[in-house]
């Protein structure tokens, strides 16, 4: 019982402090994927539509109305070789705090969106016919919800077989939609990962970027 005791196993956790790196998933995407695909996508949507974008309100030569033009999102799909998780929710909730602090969108909550598909019995994808947008529009505005852009996120990947490696893009894509005009703005990032497996069959992840 001692031997059999002491050739177990044990695991323990620290926390990563601000200044050091996510750790690397050797097996699928994780935090050192979606964070760098999150700031780059966002960062750079918003960054260049900040100048040219007014609420629903406004009219040409008049004054701008209060407040910024708010942004509906509704959801993240996942279509890439792999089964994302917990991440999901969380790749949601890192979008939405971006819009918020951009300081220059205003975003809806997230319970308001999710009552207003629940309420109208609709799905994310399904909003693009414009029957069922005015219903989810309709559906919102009686919450005290109005809103200007619908955003969809979709992270997607590419897999390349080397022999025993192989390497996976990961693309996240946003597309915004003006819901007055259908006007459409669309952005996308990427994150290039490489994996290795061992003669033993054990998969690591590793950077074939980098010397």
């Amino acid at each position: 019982m001692l031997t059999l005791a002491g050739c177990r196993g044990h695991q323990y956790a620290q926390v990563l402090r601000p200044d050091q790196k996510d750790m690397v998933g050797s097996h699928e995407a994780g935090a050192e994927t979606f964070n760098p695909l999150i700031d780059t996508a966002v960062a750079q949507l918003l960054g260049r539509q900040a100048g040219g974008f007014q609420s629903a309100s406004y009219t040409p030569g008049q004054p701008t109305p209060a407040g910024p033009p708010a942004i509906c999102f509704v959801g993240v799909e996942n279509k890439s070789a792999e089964a994302i998780g917990d991440f999901k929710d969380q790749i949601y909730q890192q979008i939405d705090t971006r819009i918020v602090q951009s300081g220059t969108f205003r975003a809806v909550s997230r319970r308001f969106v999710d009552a207003g598909l629940q309420q109208t019995r609709l799905r994310p994808d399904s909003l693009f016919v414009p029957a069922n947008m005015r219903t989810f529009v309709e559906s919102l505005e009686q919450m005290g919800q109005p809103f200007d852009y619908l955003l969809y996120a979709t992270i997607t990947s590419g897999t390349t077989e080397a022999n025993q490696n192989y390497q996976r893009d990961y693309l996240l894509t946003l597309e915004l939609v003006n819901i007055h005009n259908g006007q459409y703005d669309k952005e996308s990032a990427t994150v290039r990962k490489g994996y290795h497996r061992s003669a033993l069959g054990a998969v690591k992840s590793y950077n074939p970027f980098k010397n």
